[in-house]
């Protein structure tokens, strides 16, 4: 058995052998049903690289695009107003809002921008057959930035913002609209590349695998620690008090660091929170008629009324019954892994797929907010300004993904006994035209 042949389950820590797949195939974890890996094209390592190159340049290139130019303009009787995705960070900044401001700022302008200048940097150099400096750190960073960059749903808030807008004033696209369309495209395609296979790539392209991880067996009884950055399953090295990754670096453990007690601190932070995220303005209106504090609610209502039944039912789910979900869901995962239950253990590994995969979708509102705040700059008419709820509201987002983050799946698992497989060969999801075809691959 070599070390490159093994692959840990994310989500309940059982150890798999890798088998080939075809393309389009998929590799399902036989207890916990997650996705372990898919089958690539047989067209080698030098096409697929240069594949991600060039579509992680493209993507480059119209991200600027996307940053520089003006999104919308609005003309009300002659009165034009107009924002960039800077310009509205940039008036939540003088408006006193900076926490939003670099909430946003991270999550829609610098994370997607270290994920494509990471990515690129890798690929390319492998491409010329060489690992560049820092080739760990930068992969690492790649992976972090894919968690938090939120591209997907920046491009749901503008199409909501320009719907919302179509009352107030002639609205008018402008060439940032098709950027953010079309680098949301190409994001989407960029990310179904997993980063974890450049850390093979680099091995088997530049001839420098380390010495005892690629040919050399296991011994018998070998204790072995998944590496979920660089996905190497093999015995960890000594670094201080600590044990690392023999090809990465990366700190192991075999379960996360006080998971269930970091999980419930954040999430009673949460849960405090969302009181006031959801009974303080998001938005306030200034008219000559006077002010309008806007709330969550009030929002989805407004919609709703205005016949936008459709906005108001994405909003209502995005913003209210998403964050409720996610709470929720956090408590029962969190207290039946304090409790060591036996209870359901894949249906509550289901959940949090589920959490992890929504939990983005909450900052929805927030970017609604923080275009509708830069576009609506009508001195003599009106004017919007962010509200202390959205403070609110965006900090039960990012504290309620931490707490995703820092759960460990794998602790659902733990109290189940002699329902552990063994290295066995995994299910094999293959799509096979329109048909979904289920077996177990065998050698």
């Amino acid at each position: 058995m070599h070390r490159y042949d093994l692959i840990s389950c994310h989500d309940c820590g059982v150890l798999y052998r890798k088998r080939p797949l075809r393309p389009r195939e998929k590799a399902r974890c036989i207890r916990c049903r997650s996705v372990l890996y898919r089958g690539a094209h047989a067209r080698g390592a030098s096409a697929e690289l240069s594949k991600v190159v060039a579509l992680t340049l493209g993507a480059a290139f119209v991200f600027l695009i996307a940053q520089f130019f003006p999104i919308v303009e609005l003309d009300v009787n002659g009165l034009t107003s107009s924002a960039t995705l800077l310009g509205s960070i940039r008036v939540l900044w003088y408006e006193q809002m900076h926490i939003v401001a670099t909430m946003v700022f991270l999550f829609t302008i610098l994370f997607p921008a270290i994920e494509l200048g990471s990515l690129l940097y890798v690929a390319l150099g492998l491409r010329g057959g060489v690992k560049v400096p820092g080739f760990n750190r930068v992969l690492r960073a790649v992976q972090t930035a894919r968690e938090w960059g939120m591209t997907e749903v920046l491009m749901i808030g503008i199409l909501i913002t320009v719907v919302k807008m179509t009352s107030l004033a002639t609205v008018l696209p402008q060439p940032g609209l098709f950027a953010f369309g079309a680098l949301t495209v190409l994001l989407a395609i960029v990310v179904s590349f997993d980063p974890k296979a450049l850390w093979n790539l680099g091995d088997d392209l530049t001839r420098q695998a380390l010495p005892g991880i690629r040919y050399k067996a296991f011994a018998p009884g070998e204790k072995v620690v998944p590496c979920h950055a660089c996905g190497l399953v093999a015995p960890p090295v000594g670094k201080g008090r600590h044990l690392a990754c023999v090809r990465c670096g990366t700190a192991l453990h075999v379960r996360k660091p006080d998971s269930i007690n970091r999980t419930w601190a954040l999430l009673i932070a949460a849960m405090i929170l969302y009181i006031p995220a959801n009974l303080l303005p998001v938005m306030v209106t200034y008219t000559l008629f006077g002010a309008q504090n806007d709330t969550i609610m009030s929002g989805v209502v407004l919609f709703w009324t205005s016949g936008s039944k459709g906005l108001a039912i994405i909003i209502f789910i995005a913003s209210v019954v998403v964050p409720m979900l996610k709470l929720g869901v956090l408590a029962l995962l969190a207290f039946t892994a304090q409790r060591r239950s036996r209870w359901r253990p894949r249906q509550r590994t289901i959940l949090y797929r589920m959490v992890e995969f929504i939990g983005r979708w909450s900052m929805l509102d927030i970017f609604v907010v923080t275009l509708t705040v830069a576009l609506v700059r009508f001195k003599s008419l009106a004017v919007i300004t962010a509200g202390p709820g959205a403070l609110a509201f965006g900090a039960v987002v990012v504290l309620t993904m931490l707490a995703a983050m820092q759960f460990d799946p794998r602790l659902i698992w733990d109290p189940v006994d002699g329902q552990v497989p063994g290295e066995e060969d995994p299910v094999v999801l293959a799509n096979t035209g329109n048909n979904t075809v289920i077996g177990e691959q065998h050698g």
